[in-house]
């Protein structure tokens, strides 16, 4: 590894670089060990640079933004992080938003706001970063990414860049093209409408008040825990489970909302994954539903 940290140190600024990073403190659930190497890139050159000695140390590599889907195991990550939040431009060509992807989506829609744009109102209130978004066709309410992307351009394995129309990116329930590939996506063209200030912020107020009303904001989470199955509601699901309130260790389902796991403090990642893995067998047994976590976990038990 230090051969690979003297190659970044050429490219990078040396405190973006970091050697055994606690990942607590880089997820919204504020659990997870350390990163073997934890890197910042500050430009998409800078991106693509780091991608390449990255795959010349032949270490494991993980690419995150704001890490707020995402759990590392108490043991942390035996590879490296690559961590995209400042890659957060984006310029405004009309109703076109062309934007980097750690913005994150609250940003991302106060920037449409003050363009008189509408189309992104119901991301205003999710968590994260747009490349997270993107990559999980995140949506709430009345809306998700797919309603409102015209392209993505991502760097391949080989270190050329593609740009792919949103009609080729498979976007599905929570799932899209990226999650199948090893590409890493740079950009993303938004195609939004003109609209009128005033109610384009009306309703995200409206729908972040109703968040902030049903959700568990207050606590550290990963957002919803399970993904919908078809036909069911998960945090429903849970509740006839009987799992509403239930706690391990410092993870509790939300007395609020059952699809939320949250830290309500001192949680361990492995509290967190020993409740969500009690609630799954739990569902399967009285329901017959097998229950999938929106959450991504890496790293190392």
């Amino acid at each position: 590894m230090n051969n690979t940290i003297k190659k970044l140190q050429a490219i990078m600024a040396i405190e973006n670089i970091k050697e055994n990073e606690p990942m607590k403190d880089h997820t919204s659930f504020k659990v997870g060990g350390p990163a073997d190497l934890f890197l910042m890139p500050q430009t998409q050159t800078e991106l693509q640079q780091v991608l390449k000695i990255c795959k010349e140390s032949d270490k494991p590599l993980y690419i995150m933004g704001n890490g707020s889907n995402l759990i590392v195991r108490d043991k942390g990550y035996r590879g490296i992080i690559v961590n995209t939040k400042a890659l957060n431009r984006v310029e405004v060509q009309g109703t076109t938003l062309i934007a980097e992807p750690g913005i994150s989506l609250k940003d991302l829609a106060n920037i449409a706001l003050k363009e008189n744009l509408t189309g992104l109102e119901f991301a205003s209130g999710i968590p994260g970063s747009l490349g997270g978004a993107v990559t999980m066709n995140a949506g709430a309410y009345d809306g998700e990414m797919k309603g409102v992307i015209q392209s993505i351009t991502v760097i391949k394995e080989d270190g050329t860049e593609k740009t792919i129309p949103a009609e080729q990116c498979q976007f599905g329930y929570r799932s899209s093209i990226l999650q199948q590939l090893g590409w890493i996506l740079i950009r993303v063209e938004l195609g939004l409408k003109h609209g009128d200030c005033q109610a384009i912020e009306a309703k995200m107020l409206n729908l972040n008040t109703q968040r902030q009303t049903k959700q568990p904001l207050e606590y550290p989470s990963a957002g919803s825990t399970f993904r919908r199955p078809e036909g069911y509601y998960a945090g429903k699901l849970v509740q006839d489970a009987g799992f509403k309130g239930y706690a391990i260790g410092g993870a509790q389902v939300s007395e609020k909302h059952s699809g939320f796991v949250i830290n309500k403090g001192g949680a361990t990642a492995a509290d967190i994954l020993n409740l969500i893995g009690a609630i799954q067998v739990a569902v399967k047994e009285k329901f017959g539903v097998d229950l999938k976590t929106e959450v991504i976990v890496i790293g190392n038990d």
